[in-house]
This record gives C-alpha cells, sequence and structure tokens, in this order.
C-alpha cells in the first residue's frame, strides 16, 4: 500500500486548510514570467487532482502524475465534469515518463518530501530536467527542515462530519525524516465505525543538498522563496518554494 491510500478518500476535506485556489493564482503569475510561453504543465505527484484541475479549468493542458491509484481514482472523479480534464497517469515520481515534452513542471503541498532517498530525488529531479522543455521552469515546494524538527513529538487531529483523523508525528535527527502515524476513522451509514492505520514520511532536504541535486541535473537559475512570496526565506519558515530554470541553450562540453 503507497501512502495515503487508505487516506485519499477523505483527503479533500482533511486540506481545507491548504488554498489551492490561492497557489494556482501564484503559479499562473510565475507562468507569466517563465522564459518559454506555459501552455503544457505537468503537475507531479498531484494526489486527488485538486491542483490539475483547476489548471485545466483555465485553459492549461495538464498531465498529472501520482503513484496511488486510490488518489488518482478521486483526481479523474473529479475530472469528469471538465471539457479538457487532466491527462492523469499513475507513476511513482523518480519513475517519470511522458509521451512529449511540456512547457512547466509544478510539485505542490510538500510532495518531494516524500522522497527520503537522495538517489529516488536525484532520480525525479533528472526525469523533470528531461521532459522539460529547455526554457522551462520547475516550481515546487517542500517542508522545512525547521517545520518538521518542529514536529517532533506532537499529536494533530482532523474532524469532519464523517472521518475523524488522529496524526502523531516523531523526527529523526540521524536519518532527518518525520514519521507521521495516522490514524483514520470513518463512520458508516449503520453507524459504525470502520479504522484505518497509515505511515508517513517526509525528508528534510537541506537548500544545500535540493541545489546540489538540482545543479546535478542540470537545472540553473535556482531560487528559494518563502510560501507565495518573491520574497527571500525567512530563518524559521515553513515552506519553501524553489524554482529552477532548464536552461534555453544547453551548454557545450
Amino acid at each position: 500500500m503507497s501512502s495515503y491510500d487508505a487516506l485519499a478518500a477523505g483527503y479533500d476535506s482533511l486540506m481545507t486548510d491548504v488554498g489551492y485556489k490561492k497557489r494556482a493564482d501564484w503559479l499562473m503569475r510565475q507562468f507569466r514570467k517563465s522564459g518559454v510561453p506555459v501552455r503544457r504543465v505537468l503537475d507531479l505527484a498531484c494526489g486527488t487532482g485538486t491542483m490539475a484541475c483547476l489548471l485545466a479549468r483555465r485553459g492549461y493542458q495538464v498531465t498529472a502524475t501520482d503513484g496511488s491509484e486510490e488518489m488518482l481514482t478521486q483526481a479523474m472523479a473529479k475530472a469528469a465534469d471538465l471539457e479538457s480534464p487532466p491527462l492523469f497517469l499513475h507513476q511513482a515520481m523518480p519513475r517519470l515518463r511522458l509521451a512529449q515534452p511540456v512547457d512547466a513542471v509544478i510539485s505542490t503541498v510538500d510532495s518531494l518530501n516524500y522522497l527520503t532517498r537522495p538517489a529516488d530525488l536525484r532520480e525525479t529531479f533528472r526525469r523533470v530536467y528531461r521532459w522539460l522543455r529547455p526554457g522551462g521552469s520547475f516550481w515546487f515546494d517542500v517542508n522545512t527542515p525547521w517545520k518538521l524538527r518542529r514536529m517532533d513529538h506532537q499529536m494533530y487531529m482532523d474532524e469532519t462530519e464523517e472521518t475523524f483523523c488522529v496524526w502523531r508525528t516523531f523526527f529523526s535527527e540521524k536519518r532527518q525524516v518525520c514519521t507521521y502515524q495516522v490514524d483514520l476513522f470513518r463512520q458508516r451509514q449503520d453507524g459504525a465505525w470502520d479504522r484505518d492505520f497509515e505511515e508517513h514520511r517526509e525528508r528534510a532536504w537541506s537548500r544545500e543538498e535540493l541545489e546540489l541535486f538540482l545543479s546535478e541535473a542540470g537545472f540553473r537559475d535556482i531560487v528559494f522563496t518563502g510560501d507565495l512570496t518573491d520574497r527571500p526565506p525567512e530563518p524559521e519558515e515553513d515552506r519553501w518554494i524553489v524554482r529552477a530554470v532548464r536552461p534555453a541553450e544547453e551548454p557545450c562540453g
């Protein structure tokens, strides 16, 4: 079972604080600043497809990938009424493969933190570079090391009319990994409750590691900002947004 398989059906109700429309607005402003016109967009690790559908509604040709079949099932149902829905593909991030290059790549809501092995993150960056049009940009966000360390030995609860979710979090300094133990309770129509358990892990990637791996893949003009802003990150920032550009002209030699 991949992460979020049990949570897929109730995921959207637990993510109401993300502000997807605001993020889509911010991304569209960045697209307009891109070195190439942005028409084709890849949403890497799209989850239940909220961002992919928002961009498709605004006229972009969207391809959206995710490693969870259950999340993609929710995404396809969400896109059913769209005139030009995203093309959804079941792919893990390090195995990205497309039919044609795209003008921009996005990955939102800390998806890349779920790659806990350097080899997987390096391979993901290489594949994004491979399928990104020269001159195109890659935008992604990550939970910062400061945030993930702060979550050590914490407990969080989310509740809706039909679900109750308990998150317990633990941070390992040795592995630089935050583990989320998730208990999800769902009420059936007969009033009884079903319980599912999932364990999630997010790697606290440093700025130096991200810059190194992006540079190794060939990206240039790597910029870090705070969340949904153009300002440099503060020391105590929960989320970084990173932009990296595939050069329009490949270096010789």
